[in-house]
């Protein structure tokens, strides 16, 4: 039970009231001696009176009054005359004295807890205002031993007084908390469990109902996170559905392309120049279109592969990159220019960097295309001595607002209108695995602009591999 949060608060509320009750003890103990204190000396009061009103009261009639008001002596001062009422032998020596009239709450409180530290019995002297006036002021001497019993006899009454007001205090709220707290919480774990079983439901995903304004905003915001998770989950769903289909129709294309291989051995053979001219390029493309089916069957078993590296001139794959664009230009008026030393060589995958620039030059030759006007797209590389630094850049329209913000995210992050998104968020995965980056430089009504950074340091590459 002390592991459960009523239980726990059961137990923490009579550990506070009874710390309420045990500051107030002191106090009251205290005001408790000062009465006790302040009723003798009314007794002892009502005493003398009765000998000053008969002074032939014999000496057992004296003795009976002083019993009776449990004291040894009664001083009277009236008109400036200090008298002796009443009077027995006293067992022992004046201990201390206490003066009533002009005593502060702290001196209370004081006197207080040294009467019952002391249990030994004195004989202490107490002086105080006499009743109505009834003269200048009166002192009386007794034992303590009565009075430190009676106060201990008080302050146990307090204390089980203050343990039964604990113990119902506690059952009250304990039963509040179950009911306003406990239950609410338990609905809301219900309900989270309910929805773990099947998160693809949407049925079960917990509707806020709580009375409490704590609890009710956990239930929105538990609800808001499981109708993300859900609509997330169904994405999911439908990219590995998709997937699927990819892989089939990768499978299938592969094989296709494979036939279209075998016919271009014999288009070598032709002796007309252009297609001597065209041929090659031509087995190169239907070559990585088998590559990419190949590697989109293997996507969809894990991650992009690692990359092949070697040493390659850049002049070469931009050349063939750009040589395929002219060939899909059609009536558009799109220019090319490259801006490459023919000696510009760098330590990467070919056919993956080739796959990036095709797709950073086809997003460019598209977006100037679907914009009616002319357009430039150029591309160039520089290098230091940490890294290679290859740009692509266009005078196109720009990317819309949504591509910006999700310009690398599959299925979200379409440069062109009607676009996947697929080809940058692969390009960014195939750069960062040569350990590089593929950053967008500037996108607006001037034009767009990427660059791929690549280091030449084989420890960055080795760890994007790992």
């Amino acid at each position: 039970m002390l592991n459960s949060l009523s239980g726990r608060f059961l137990v923490l509320t009579i550990a506070f009231v009874m710390l309420a009750e045990v500051l107030i003890f002191a106090p009251s103990v205290a005001r408790f001696r000062e009465d006790y204190l302040k009723s003798r000396l009314e007794r002892a009061q009502i005493a003398s009176l009765a000998l000053l009103a008969d002074d032939r009261i014999t000496a057992d009639l004296e003795e009976e009054l002083l019993r009776n008001a449990e004291v040894y002596n009664v001083v009277l001062r009236r008109d400036e005359a200090r008298q002796l009422i009443l009077s027995s032998p006293v067992p022992g020596p004046i201990y201390a004295t206490y003066d009533l009239r002009n005593t502060s709450g702290w001196d209370l409180l004081r006197d207080a807890m040294t009467s019952l530290a002391t249990p030994e019995n004195h004989v202490i002297r107490v002086i105080g205002n006499p009743v109505n006036e009834a003269g200048l002021l009166i002192e009386v001497s007794m034992q303590t031993g009565p009075m430190r019993q009676a106060m201990v006899e008080y302050g146990l009454r307090i204390l089980a007084m203050s343990a039964v007001i604990s113990i119902l205090t506690a059952l009250l709220l304990f039963l509040a908390v179950r009911v306003f707290l406990v239950r609410p919480i338990k609905r809301v774990i219900a309900g989270m469990r309910l929805y773990a079983e099947a998160p693809e439901d949407a049925r079960r995903i917990i509707e806020p109902h709580a009375g409490i304004r704590e609890l009710r905003e956990a239930e929105e915001a538990l609800q808001k996170l499981e109708t993300q998770l859900t609509a997330a989950l169904k994405q999911k769903e439908r990219l590995a559905q998709l997937g699927g289909a990819v892989a089939k129709i990768s499978h299938d294309l592969r094989n296709i392309l494979t036939s279209a291989q075998l016919f271009t051995d014999r288009i070598d053979a032709s002796g007309d120049p252009a297609v001597q001219r065209l041929a090659p390029k031509l087995v190169n493309s239907i070559s990585r279109a088998v590559n990419l089916c190949e590697s989109t069957l293997a996507f969809g078993r894990a991650e992009e592969p690692a990359p092949k590296l070697s040493h390659t001139r850049l002049l070469d794959v931009v050349s063939d990159v750009i040589d395929s664009e002219r060939l899909a230009v059609g009536d558009a008026e799109v220019s090319f220019s490259e801006d490459i030393p023919a000696t510009f060589m760098l330590r990467v995958d070919p056919e993956q960097l080739h796959r990036v620039l095709f797709n950073l030059v086809r997003n460019a030759r598209l977006a100037i295309a679907s914009s009616g006007k002319e357009g430039e797209i150029s591309v160039a590389a520089t290098e230091d001595d940490d890294e290679w630094q290859i740009t692509v850049t266009d005078t196109g329209p720009g990317m819309p607002p949504k591509a910006k913000t999700n310009i690398f995210t599959a299925f979200q992050g379409g440069a062109t209108k009607g676009g996947s998104g697929l080809g940058l968020a692969i390009s960014a995965e195939l750069i960062r695995g040569h350990g590089g980056q593929l950053l967008l430089d500037h996108t607006g009504p001037e034009g767009t602009g990427f660059r791929i950074v690549l280091p030449k340091s084989m420890a960055a590459i080795e760890a994007a591999a790992e």
